[in-house]
């Protein structure tokens, strides 16, 4: 899957995260700044790369912002951003979740 423009989903509000995907050339790299880096920074990078690779996506580059989020709020975030970066939106894959 080929992204387009930037997505973005999420907002800085606690137990969220804001997700946001651009183009990327390099496989998957994530920039995240989480209140909770240290305990669970793995675990957030996991399933934003899981929800990206189910998705069909290889190269992106994602910002996200963790306001303590569950990882189902995670990966709802991160397909909604993938589906604006790809302009997919109209076209739902919810079974990636």
């Amino acid at each position: 899957m080929e992204i387009k423009t930037i997505g973005v989903a999420g907002t800085l509000e606690s137990s969220d995260i804001q997700i946001m995907i651009s183009k990327g050339t390099n496989g998957i790299q994530i920039d995240l700044d989480s209140e909770v880096i240290k305990a669970y920074g793995d675990q957030i990078k996991e399933v934003i790369i899981t929800t990206l690779k189910k998705y069909g996506v290889q190269n992106a580059k994602v910002k996200a912002t963790d306001k303590g989020a569950l990882d189902c709020v995670i990966a709802v975030r991160t397909l909604t951003a993938v589906q604006r970066a790809t302009e997919t939106s109209d076209q739902p894959k919810l079974e990636v979740l």
